[in-house]
């Protein structure tokens, strides 16, 4: 009979985290908030949201034993392999992005590539994607469509990505989905609406969850007509030529 490991691997639990300042339960399930008092090892895009959203989920866990390390644009390559280590000794690590789901548009997705070369089980847990629930609510191809990420910041090479998106999306029936830095939200729209053709479906998804959200999706010749004001609100963008 073969026995069992004396010390099992913890697991790399992926903890969805809001997409701003609403309630948590009513946007979480009860399950993060049992991980959450589980689990003090945390990897994460920065240490002061992740405290917080912490307390606020479990306020009766000592913040002092926590230990955090944060993966961002500063976080070198060699130091990131030893985030998992707790998981060696039968810790459970969580990874937290600032917002939404660990993994999508997110520095996190190499620390879940390095779990699964070191054989540590990843435990996805249920919570909002901006990306999803835009793509739900869009009216748009949910069987083929494509996220984007962030489109050139250069005016020419915009306007030729903006474009060959809207070629694809007519050649695919493929809905694309794209995001913009929240103060530079109204340019991307007036791009959108000069660079697009008129019958053009666009999807403005904004503020998802909040009570302030925002999400319609009207032909680029009718976007034309329909004034919004999209400043420093975390937006997803979706269009679609049919």
């Amino acid at each position: 009979m073969e026995s069992k490991p004396l010390n099992p691997k913890g697991r790399l639990y992926l903890i969805p985290t809001r997409l701003g300042d609403d309630v948590p339960l009513e946007v979480l399930p009860i399950s993060i908030k049992k991980v959450l008092e589980q689990v003090n090892h945390y990897i994460v895009e920065n240490e002061k949201p992740a405290r917080r959203f912490i307390k606020k989920i479990s306020p009766s866990k000592a913040q002092r034993s926590l230990i955090i390390n944060t993966v961002n644009k500063y976080t070198s390559a060699e130091e990131m392999p030893g985030f998992l280590a707790p998981c060696f000794n039968g810790e459970s690590v969580g990874l937290l992005s600032d917002a939404g789901c660990p993994g999508i548009a997110d520095p996190g997705a190499e620390i879940i590539r390095m779990a699964h070369e070191k054989d540590i089980q990843v435990t996805p847990l249920v919570g909002p994607s901006s990306i999803l629930l835009a793509m739900m609510s869009s009216g748009m191809n949910g069987q083929n469509f494509a996220f984007n990420g962030y489109l050139p910041i250069d005016k020419q090479e915009r306007k030729s990505t903006i474009k060959s998106l809207e070629r694809i999306s007519l050649e695919k029936n493929q809905a694309q989905l794209f995001i913009e830095t929240p103060y530079r939200n109204d340019k991307m729209f007036e791009d959108l609406k000069t660079i697009l053709h008129a019958s053009t479906r666009l999807c403005i998804a904004c503020d998802i969850t909040l009570t302030t959200e925002y999400i319609v999706t009207k032909t680029i010749e009718d976007w034309k007509k329909t004034p919004v004001d999209l400043h420093k609100r975390p937006a997803m963008f979706i269009i679609q030529r049919d």
